[in-house]
């Protein structure tokens, strides 16, 4: 292995990372909302590129509204999610485990679902910008990875804005402190849970969207994505948005790494094994307190 070689590896995996970490966002947003873990969240980025996809050449429509009308429907789902699967349990204080069997049953039925609508075949998207290549020093950094960086970058700017200084976004932050207290404030907590559930399945979509140019999409890839989101959650402290994006770079280039060194049907285990050692070592995660 050259340097070339373990550079290029590096800026592959921090692309990956990225779209790891929008996922591992996503987890946060509704586990700081509600305590729930939603594990339909690898649904939602199988979503994002399939429907816009479906669009793009089924419906004809311009590329710009295909990805808009795509985060719009995969939101509407979630809120779908919420509304159908996570609140009559919630309403009825069903244990933690009950609701986590639930958002992955519902995983399954959009899978089965999206193999009825569409079919069993890969799916791909144009890359947004046509050009060549940069290259630094040897490395070809594709521009759809310039892309997914500024994207995710700029997604993780506008929440940290979001939670901060709009109203919406503090009463989110209440509900994820104390719902009861937020309730008595007059907050209302089941809007907010559904509204997380909307930016959660909006920030799959949005990952699922930018990283389908780069590799493909089917029904079935929902899964390890919402894995590798879990993981990269668990890695930056759960609850903490800014952590998971962190742990997602972090799993990215390790597994990068992992693929150069030990091939690619090794990447599962080394990123299950990163899980084990941050949650025997260190469970509140880089950003969470120490032990």
């Amino acid at each position: 292995m050259d340097a070339t070689l373990i550079g290029q590896s590096l800026v592959s995996g921090l692309g990956i990372g990225c779209v790891y970490g929008l996922i591992g966002i996503g987890f946060c947003v509704i586990y700081n909302a509600s305590g729930i873990v939603n594990f339909a969240q690898g649904a939602f980025v199988m979503l994002g590129g399939m429907i816009t996809h479906v669009l793009l050449v089924r419906g004809e429509l311009p590329y710009g509204l295909a990805i808009l009308l795509a985060v719009l429907i995969v939101a509407l789902l979630g809120v779908a999610v919420e509304r159908v699967v996570v609140r009559p349990l919630w309403n009825r204080n069903a244990p933690m485990f009950v609701m986590i069997l639930a958002t992955l049953a519902a995983q399954i039925v959009i899978e089965r679902l999206t193999y009825l609508a569409v079919d069993d075949q890969p799916k791909t998207l144009p890359v947004f910008t046509d050009l060549p290549p940069v290259m630094l020093r040897g490395i070809a950094v594709n521009i759809q990875s310039l892309w997914i960086v500024a994207g995710s970058l700029a997604i993780v700017a506008l929440l940290a804005l979001f939670f901060k200084t709009t109203r919406i976004g503090k009463a989110m932050r209440a509900c994820a402190i104390n719902r009861e207290a937020a309730a008595l404030q007059g907050i209302p907590v089941h809007s907010m849970l559904a509204l997380a559930f909307a930016l959660s399945a909006g920030l799959g979509a949005v990952a699922g969207i930018m990283l389908t140019p780069t590799q493909y999409t089917a029904f079935d890839v929902g899964v390890p994505f919402a894995i590798s989101g879990f993981i990269a959650a668990i890695i930056g402290g759960f609850g903490r948005p800014f952590g998971a994006f962190l742990g997602g770079l972090m799993l990215g280039v390790i597994q990068a790494v992992a693929i150069l060194a030990f091939g690619a049907g090794l990447k599962t285990i080394v990123a299950l094994s990163i899980l084990l050692l941050f949650l025997f070592v260190r469970p509140s995660g880089i950003l969470g307190p120490a032990r």
